[in-house]
């Protein structure tokens, strides 16, 4: 995907979240990959963006036992209790990570969580959403490929020009 297809996905996930009455006090973003699409949320559904960070896989982009937090709210209890919170992250693959996320979160007791994600992968998931969660929202269903996202890339011009060429 390039940019400008993230930032429509976006665009139409917001207007989504917007239509089924889920009215957010605070977007969290589950880094890395959720930070970029959090912040363009951020442009149309105008709340604070929290950042944590889980991670699960590896620098050889195999998966870990459990997944681990690496940054976490300040002050969360806080921040979250009694809050509409919505969790963004780029793709839904395992969902270990999201639920993992998810069930951290609900220890707060926060009013309500909804999910969005940029891909939701069409396979088995190892990871379940909690029951408490009634809204998830994903941009676009895939097979079980590998997604390069443009922030990944190393050379962008080339990513977007190989992301125009599959539309």
């Amino acid at each position: 995907m390039s940019y400008g297809q993230i930032h429509e996905t976006v665009k139409e996930l917001a207007r989504r979240v917007t239509e089924a009455g889920f009215d957010p006090d605070v977007i969290v973003a589950i880094g890395t990959g959720g930070f970029i699409p959090a912040r363009i949320l951020k442009t149309f559904i105008n709340r604070p963006i929290y950042a944590v960070g889980i991670s699960y896989y590896g620098l050889d982009n195999l998966p870990k036992a459990t997944p681990q937090t690496i940054q976490w709210i300040d002050e969360v209890e806080r921040k979250l209790s009694g809050k509409r919170v919505l969790v963004v992250d780029e793709v839904d693959d395992s969902r270990v990570t999201l639920e993992y996320c998810l069930k951290e979160l609900l220890r707060h007791r926060p009013t309500e969580i909804a999910v969005v994600v940029l891909h939701n992968k069409n396979k088995e998931k190892r990871g379940h959403l909690p029951e408490e969660i009634r809204h998830y929202f994903a941009g676009r269903e895939t097979e079980d490929l590998w997604i390069c996202y443009p922030w990944d890339a190393e050379d962008i011009a080339l990513h977007e020009d190989q992301a125009r060429a599959t539309v």
